[in-house]
């Protein structure tokens, strides 16, 4: 039952986001309207990855000397100086899994 329930939240959640990228023309939209959308992902992404680094397992808030903060800031840097996403997301990744087996 609950497989089930699983599989059909998640056909319903495709369908639905599919059915907004293929019908609608694109022509149609605003040119605002197509500007503010260009920043959805920019607003969707802090959102999602902030609270993994600020927030353990339990949902409180973790001491500053933690190596999640320490990848984040470089991260932050590599993407700033670079503007390139993978770059970004390696560069993050490595430095916290260094920081990790030094300490």
């Amino acid at each position: 039952m609950t497989w089930t329930t699983i599989i059909i939240a998640g056909i319903l959640t495709y369908l639905t986001r599919m059915t907004m990228i293929t019908l609608i023309d694109r022509s149609v939209l605003s040119r605002n309207l197509k500007q503010v959308l260009s920043y959805v992902p920019s607003a969707v992404f802090p959102a999602i990855i902030f609270p993994a680094i600020f927030f353990n397992d339990y949902g409180e808030l973790i001491e500053l000397n933690d190596p999640k903060i320490y990848g984040a800031i470089v991260a932050i840097l590599v993407g700033y100086l670079s503007r390139n996403i993978i770059a970004t997301i390696f560069s993050g990744l490595i430095s916290y899994w260094i920081i990790i087996f030094l300490l």
